[in-house]
């Protein structure tokens, strides 16, 4: 039987410099058919069109890998589409190339040449069945896209004359061994917003606001004037003048160049994304912008919604939904650090410390099982885990502790959610070497300190004005990285029936090491706000009282987190777990700089990569740093599931079969209910506060198959599936 395999990897003949090539097969059918399915992929993105009609949703198919190991391919039944005369058409672009790169295996990495690879299979009644490859005998022709690029936009010309025909060549160089089912969710187009306002800038510009900050493209009416050109920029953020801002987006253009064929039509890109609330309009005259003819289309991984959360606080509610949108606009095939910039790459520490409020709020097993597969594949043969996945190998660094431990800390966060075994199957072998490889990184056993590259704790505030890497000594963190992915190895060895003594004898020795090298040492960069939290979260102290007290004595001193991508995530879990839920809320409410709640009051709709990404004066951060829609420290989204509405699962349990409630009311909040769904059904914690002194309404339910354990007053109780309710009197925080 025929499969993908049995096709030619082709693409065009000539040099189409950098116009988008379609190729073609008209197929011919004198048989009535049962089925006919066809099977695509490229190096690049493809657009598939069968008769004129768009073939399947998937937008920026064949999903991003590194294309040099793992290509995914699709199959979709097109039966419905055959018709006598069948005109197969495809078009394919550069796909994810990050440009600029140097690197010699650059080609094998992203797309250096794009091509295409498809097949299709026809299944005819009387029982016989054909199989249509892509070869030598196809065509190609020109497109209308004369330019396409993800991070530069796409420029369209209407007039441009597609009608000539091009030999194509087929490329048997190619190694078909690297095409693969569909493993990931598709990208596919999720949501419409509509443009809410069109202003006109100090500067003079017409721009229009959708309101939101998102990642995708527009799309819109094109003016009815032959040979005009429109441009369409786009950007996050207003500048403190209220004039249209692109400089944070580095290099990249962003932008969609059209001209007019004078004939009535709608476009939007095909094969670029962007990220934006604004967009700038160019060439366009006054009379022909109507908000009704632009339409923003939200773009993000099918993955169905399993997780909400609201409360009685417009400000603390406005940050949980900046943190959704966060996900929806950087979970694109693969979790992304950024939508705008030069960048829009897999960055492991993101999504590393994301990973469990991502897979409450979205179901994102098979989205993350695909990218772990691409991150295991990608790994060093000396066990080192990559900066990012899938690797550009944009420079020669890797293994850096908090970024690397996503091999292990993402894996475990997906099994915890849906309780699959066959994540940490999949996975072992790549933890184990990365445990290995942090072993024998050490200037001696126990220690993860001898590895030239570590980020360190990314945008903390203790090492003065927009310093990255933090004051936070980077051995500490890696050392203590080293016991806890260590630990939730070990879990997870055990889930399996892996023999884990030797990991357990190294995590006793680290932790041992840990304290006699990093505690109660008195040096600055092991007395900061992260190193604390640290040795609290990952259990590293033997005397926590110690660590409480130096942590809690820095916040009340300066009265704000100082805390980065490393600390930032643990932090309110950490005043929880030692008593100190009501300076948790204090840091939650916090309004001025620096707080989660800083961005809400200056109008973001996501979450920001910096604390101060716009400054108390309006004014902006470096532009060489600075995304307005990065997700990291949205990772205070799971202290809202698990503390605030009160929310957990147990490991020993997971998938939600054995539920922890815990909440941890606050009057300011009014209220506060989560809803998650599981596997067994929807699971929901909810209180609120009755008006009538410290009267409080708690409700849970249970769905069957589950059993929960309530925490509440100090008090413990055992439920079964169920909606319980109760009402007594609870002071809060």
């Amino acid at each position: 039987m025929s499969t993908i395999k049995d096709a030619k990897f082709i693409k065009e003949a000539v040099d189409f410099g950098t116009i988008v090539p379609v190729f073609k097969k008209v197929i011919w059918l004198d048989k009535k058919i049962n089925k006919a399915t066809l099977f695509c992929s490229a190096l690049g993105y493809y657009e598939a069109y069968l008769n004129s009609q768009r073939v399947g949703k998937f937008i920026f198919a064949p999903g991003w890998t590194t294309y040099g190991k793992r290509l995914q391919y699709q199959e979709y039944d097109v039966t419905s589409m055959m018709e006598e005369c069948n005109v197969l058409e495809i078009a394919v672009s550069n796909g994810m190339r990050f440009h600029g790169n140097p690197h010699e295996n650059y080609e094998s990495i992203t797309c250096k040449e794009s091509a295409l690879i498809a097949g299709l299979k026809i299944e005819y009644a009387e029982g016989t069945e054909d199989f249509i490859p892509t070869d030598s005998t196809w065509e190609c022709a020109k497109s209308n896209i004369l330019d396409s690029s993800v991070y530069n936009g796409e420029a369209v010309d209407f007039t441009f004359n597609t009608d000539e025909s091009f030999p194509v060549k087929e490329l048997p160089d190619v190694n078909k061994e690297i095409l693969i089912a569909t493993e990931g969710e598709e990208v596919r187009e999720m949501a419409t917003l509509s443009a809410i306002k069109l202003i006109t800038t100090p500067k003079g510009e017409m721009v229009i606001d959708f309101g939101q900050n998102l990642t995708g493209y527009v799309e819109w009416v094109v003016p009815q004037r032959k040979g005009a050109e429109f441009t369409i920029s786009h950007a996050e953020i207003l500048d403190k003048d209220g004039n249209f801002y692109t400089t944070n987006l580095r290099s990249a253009k962003a932008q969609v160049k059209v001209i007019s064929d004078g004939n009535e039509r709608v476009y939007k890109p095909h094969f670029s994304f962007m990220g934006f609330r604004y967009i700038k309009l160019e060439g366009f005259n006054r009379d022909e912008i109507n908000l009704d003819n632009f339409k923003a289309i939200v773009v993000f991984s099918n993955m169905k919604r399993t997780g909400y959360f609201a409360c009685g606080h417009d400000l603390i509610q406005q940050l949980y939904e900046n943190i959704v949108w966060g996900q929806r606009g950087n979970f694109l095939d693969v979790p992304t650090d950024c939508p705008q910039r030069d960048e829009r790459l897999g960055w492991t520490g993101d999504a590393q410390v994301f990973a469990r409020t991502a897979s409450t709020t979205y179901r994102t097993d098979k989205f993350f099982k695909k990218w772990l597969h691409d991150l295991a594949c990608d790994q060093r043969e000396n066990g080192a885990i990559t900066d990012v996945c899938p690797d550009l190998l944009r420079w020669e660094s890797h293994g850096s502790s908090a970024w690397a431990d996503a091999i292990v800390v993402v894996t475990y966060w997906v099994y915890r959610t849906y309780g699959d075994t066959q994540v940490i199957k999949d996975q072992f072998e790549a933890m184990k070497k990365w445990i290995l490889f942090m072993e024998a990184n050490g200037s001696e056993r126990g220690l993860f300190d001898k590895h030239p590259h570590h980020f360190g704790d990314w945008l903390s505030l203790d090492a003065g004005d927009e310093a990255t890497g933090g004051l936070t000594d980077k051995n500490l963190i890696g050392t203590a990285y080293l016991a806890y992915s260590n630990s939730l190895f070990i879990e997870m060895g055990k889930v399996i029936g892996e023999d884990m003594s030797y990991f357990e004898e190294l995590y006793a020795l680290t932790v041992k090491k840990y304290r006699e090298k990093y505690i109660d040492t008195g040096k600055t960069e092991h007395e900061t706000q992260t190193s604390n939290v640290l040795a609290l979260y990952f259990n590293l102290t033997d005397k926590p009282e110690r660590e409480a007290e130096k942590l809690v004595k820095d916040i009340e001193a300066c009265g704000h987190l100082k805390t980065g991508f490393v600390g930032t995530p643990y932090l309110l879990h950490t005043l929880t777990k030692i008593g100190r839920t009501d300076l948790a809320y204090k840091l939650l409410f916090r309004k001025e700089f620096p707080s989660w709640l800083f961005p809400v009051t200056k109008g973001a709709t996501t979450m920001w990569e910096r604390w101060d990404g716009m400054k108390k004066d309006g004014t902006f951060a470096t532009p060489e740093m600075n995304s307005f829609n990065h997700y990291a420290y949205g990772s205070v989204g799971d202290w809202l599931y698990t503390t605030v509405a009160g929310i957990d699962s147990d490991f020993n349990e997971p998938a939600y079969k054995h539920i922890i409630f815990r909440p941890l009311p606050c009057k300011e909040l009014g209220y506060a209910k989560s809803r998650i769904l599981t596997e067994n059904g929807e699971v929901i914690s909810s209180w609120e506060y009755t008006g009538n002194g410290d009267e409080c309404k708690f409700s849970f339910t249970i769905p069957n198959g589950s059993h929960a354990t309530l925490y509440l007053d100090d008090e413990e109780y055992e439920f079964e599936s169920g909606t319980y309710t109760t009402v007594f009197e609870y002071k809060g925080y």
